[in-house]
């Protein structure tokens, strides 16, 4: 049982730690109110004044509609395929017998060893991929999106597939359910808070990403959200109040999506952490 003065330096602690996490978000949105030569002079004071004209320029330089439709359609493509490819692969090696363990071992440690890289080391490599298989455009993104999140994917899911027990498996197959149903009507509803986390995390990722975007993405047309911001910097000016106001634009839907699903993060990796 906790006392109560342990009680109360916990919660100290808890909103003092809120507030330090929140605070760079509050000091963003009091810049998105000031002028460029306010935001130079006085970064951490006030705005003299309620001033909407960054948001106005942010909105007459950028088209949030294209740019929200292109991060959208990044987004789905890249999780249904890396859903796809992790789910059948994850599935092969928590919950399927091999002659050789040893195989598994190594093949799980191949997908895994990814972790250890960072993609933004992989970008020259990359780039020369796509040119070599003439992808362009949104397609140059969704690729390597799905390739670099294979051993993020992995991880969770093979360690809360072998938490489920093989009973389930046993019982399935004596009814007469084939390895198809098994995966896709059994272990499938079963593995919804894992996927869900892998969702959330994955859309967070590739709504931020910016290395990869602003080397792959060539056409304006095709720009993701992540590259809003570059529109507001010239060769020799930056607009310091339309960068910081379109931040805002980008980050507001990000935040209210984490909010509802931040609930699915917990469980997702709680479950996804008890057992490897």
């Amino acid at each position: 049982m906790i006392n109560k003065k342990k009680k109360t330096l916990m919660y100290a602690l808890m909103v003092f730690i809120t507030l330090l996490v929140v605070y760079p978000f509050i000091w963003m949105l009091v810049l998105s109110f000031k002028t460029n030569s306010e935001i130079l002079s006085a970064p951490l004071s006030l705005p003299k004044s309620l001033n909407l004209e960054n948001y106005k320029n942010a909105f007459e330089t950028l088209d949030f509609v294209r740019l929200y439709g292109n991060t959208f359609f990044v987004c789905a493509v890249s999780l249904i395929l890396e859903l796809v490819i992790t789910f059948f692969s994850s599935f092969v090696l928590a919950r399927m017998e091999f002659k050789n363990k040893r195989a598994v071992s190594l093949i799980y440690g191949f997908l895994i060893m990814g972790l250890s890289i960072s993609p933004f080391i992989l970008l020259f490599p990359v780039y020369k991929i796509n040119v070599a298989f003439g992808l362009r455009g949104k397609l140059a993104l969704i690729f390597p999106y799905v390739a670099t999140s294979i051993s993020f994917n992995t991880l969770l899911l093979v360690g809360y597939l072998k938490s489920l027990p093989t009973e389930i498996d046993e019982a399935a197959v004596i009814d007469g359910c084939s390895i198809w149903d098994l995966m896709l009507k059994v272990i499938l509803p079963m593995a919804k808070p894992v996927i869900a986390t892998i969702v959330i995390f994955n859309v967070l990722y590739i709504w931020n990403e910016f290395p990869f975007a602003s080397v792959m993405l060539r056409d304006v047309s095709d720009y993701t959200l992540s590259m809003g911001a570059s529109f507001f910097k010239g060769t020799y000016t930056v607009d310091y109040g339309g960068i910081v106001a379109s931040s805002i634009m980008i980050i507001i839907p990000e935040l209210i999506f984490y909010g509802f699903f931040q609930k699915n993060i917990v469980e997702g990796m709680t479950a996804g952490a008890v057992k490897g």
